[in-house]
């Protein structure tokens, strides 16, 4: 059925672009945190903009899981792009835990691993493309 196709690669489409979009906003939160870890350190600005940076941070990764759900269920994607967003959520839970606890000897190099995952992650995204007819929404084409 024509209309039927037409019907199921738009919201494909719209689900692979909104995918794109959390990662995207998950990565520039993780680059913003970066650069306020270093103003931490000199100025009590830097340590709130750190505060609520980390506050945007975890947002920006529960709105990926929720993207990455939603553009594999109802969206047909593959559910591949749901287990790196809830990996990057539960290293940004660790990550929050270890801020608190003011433990900079693992918060640091969990950051830094969190900014290369999660760039590595939004350059997949970006390269990649629905599969057309499909709907796939993320990760580009099936394997088999």
């Amino acid at each position: 059925m024509p209309g039927r196709t037409t019907t199921a690669v738009r919201p494909g489409t719209t689900h692979h672009r909104t995918v794109r979009t959390a990662v995207a906003l998950q990565t520039l939160a993780l680059f913003f945190q970066a650069g306020t870890a270093g103003a931490l350190l000199v100025s009590p600005l830097g340590a709130q903009l750190h505060d609520v940076g980390s506050r945007v941070m975890y947002g920006a990764s529960m709105l990926y899981v929720v993207a990455a759900i939603v553009a594999w269920r109802p969206g047909g994607g593959s559910p591949r792009p749901v287990l790196y967003a809830s990996g990057l959520l539960v290293l940004a839970s660790v990550q929050v835990a270890l801020g608190i606890a003011h433990l900079p000897a693992y918060h640091v190099p969990l950051g830094i691993v969190m900014v290369v995952l999660s760039t590595l992650d939004l350059a997949r995204v970006l390269t990649a493309s629905p599969a057309p007819g499909k709907g796939t929404g993320h990760g580009g084409p099936a394997r088999a």
